[in-house]
C-alpha cells in the first residue's frame, strides 16, 4: 500500500504517522516491525512554469497531416 505522511521531528529523530486505514488493512499492531520505502513527494505546483507547455491541439493536427 502507498500513503503520504508528513515527516515530524521527535526528539533527535524524525518519524511518520501511519494512517489508520493502512494499519487496519495490514493488521498491524503496536511494536511490530514494518518495512517502509521512502522518497520525497513531488508537489505538482512546484513544477508549474519549469517545463514548456506546447499546444496539444497543434501537436495533434501536425500528426494528422502525416496520416494523409
Amino acid at each position: 500500500m502507498q500513503a503520504k505522511s508528513k515527516l515530524k521531528k521527535w526528539g533527535n529523530s524524525y518519524g511518520v504517522v501511519v494512517p489508520k486505514e493502512i494499519v487496519e488493512k495490514e493488521g498491524l499492531r503496536e511494536g511490530e516491525i514494518v518495512e517502509i520505502s521512502v522518497r520525497k513527494a513531488v508537489e505538482i505546483e512546484r513544477l508549474f512554469g519549469r517545463y514548456p507547455f506546447k499546444d496539444l491541439q497543434s501537436q495533434k493536427d501536425a500528426m494528422r497531416k502525416d496520416w494523409r
